[in-house]
């Protein structure tokens, strides 16, 4: 059952033959970078342990890191419904919060896991907008392991996966069909992320 979901998850995407081809090594146009923090074992705490070592001290949210974009296979988008991509999103949103809430205990923790992942996942919005350096796509291999998270009960599994942040990027599949236009859709594209940013304000003033 959880399969068909893991299926349902990529109705945004269909999958076609392509050519296979070597892959192109993009790497981010990032100035030297000096700051460094480190949460390993931060406020004393073991579950801590070891957290820098999946992007890296110097790189907190992951976005420092090259893409390796591969061509073994072609994905084009096919639009949904609105309605069916935002359920998919919020069971992704909700498990999220099942993982950090069930798998770490303290809360410190929780804070800090959250905060990565939402600073992760928000740097996704600028690669929309393409003023990220970054190809707009998604890391096939990571996603590839999404029917791993729970076990046939639906249980969350807690063994690893065998990877780490640091691989993230590196078979990059960037996504056919968009309607992007580079003379109009920068200006377009900026007036959505600012009308869905005044929406967000409007209920937040005081994180505006």
């Amino acid at each position: 059952m959880f399969s068909k979901l893991v299926a349902s998850l990529f109705l945004v995407t269909a999958f076609t033959s392509g050519v296979i081809s070597k892959p192109i090594t993009l790497t981010r146009g990032l100035s030297l970078r000096t700051d460094s923090h480190s949460f390993n074992n931060w406020g004393g705490h073991t579950s801590l342990d070891h957290f820098d070592d999946f992007y890296g001290s110097d790189n907190f949210d992951g976005s420092h890191v090259s893409q390796v974009i591969v061509h073994d296979q072609e994905v084009v988008c096919h639009s949904q419904q609105v309605e069916i991509i935002q359920q998919r999103l919020v069971v992704l949103q909700e498990m999220a919060k099942r993982i950090i809430t069930e798998q770490i205990c303290e809360v410190e923790t929780q804070t800090i896991v959250f905060e990565q992942f939402h600073s992760s996942l928000g740097g996704f919005s600028s690669d929309l907008r393409r003023n990220s350096g970054h190809q707009v796509g998604f890391d096939h291999n990571i996603a590839s392991h999404f029917g791993s998270i729970v076990d046939s009960d639906g249980a969350l599994t807690s063994g690893d996966l065998g990877f780490s942040g640091h691989d993230v990027g590196s078979q990059t599949v960037v996504v056919d069909g968009s309607n992007w236009n580079d003379q109009t859709s920068p200006a377009t594209v900026n007036d959505a992320f600012s009308q869905a940013r005044d929406a967000f304000s409007a209920l937040h003033p005081d994180q505006s």
